[in-house]
């Protein structure tokens, strides 16, 4: 029963670990879509500011295509990390699946316990009533 209950507490530290590293990669993938977003912002103002847009132009601003080059790593960088999201959800279904089994073991072990103990007081609850029906007839 003991070593149950460290089970226990170790599946549902794992579960907490992987729902916060999910947490953690969603986050990342969030702010690198801001970043990119914020970066396509910022090309479009350097593409107004110069009246060009094509950029193969000679005289496409510099700026904006080191922004470009920014804003296509962050891209990839947050495709990568959707990757690793998908691998860390299945390890958290999977991190709660095993806790879930756990937690059902638990639960009959302790239905058990309960009907067990509910006959021993009623045992003794008939022991007693016994008793006490043989005083008063003896």
């Amino acid at each position: 029963m003991k070593s149950r209950d460290t089970l226990l507490k170790l599946k549902r530290f794992q579960v907490d670990e992987k729902r916060r590293q999910v947490a953690q990669i969603e986050t990342m993938i969030g702010e690198f879509e801001r970043m990119a977003t914020d970066l396509d912002r910022e090309i479009l103002q350097e593409q107004e500011k110069a009246g060009i847009h094509d950029v193969a132009h000679y005289a496409y601003p510099t700026y904006a295509k080191a922004a470009q080059g920014r804003r296509d790593n962050l891209m990839r960088s947050a495709d990568e990390l959707r990757g690793q999201l998908s691998d860390a959800q299945a390890a958290l279904a999977e991190a709660f699946e095993e806790l879930k089994k756990i937690e059902i073991l638990e639960e009959r072990d302790s239905a058990r316990e309960r009907v067990a103990e509910a006959a021993r007081d009623q045992a003794e609850m008939d022991r007693i009533g016994l008793a006490a029906h043989e005083a008063r007839a003896g």
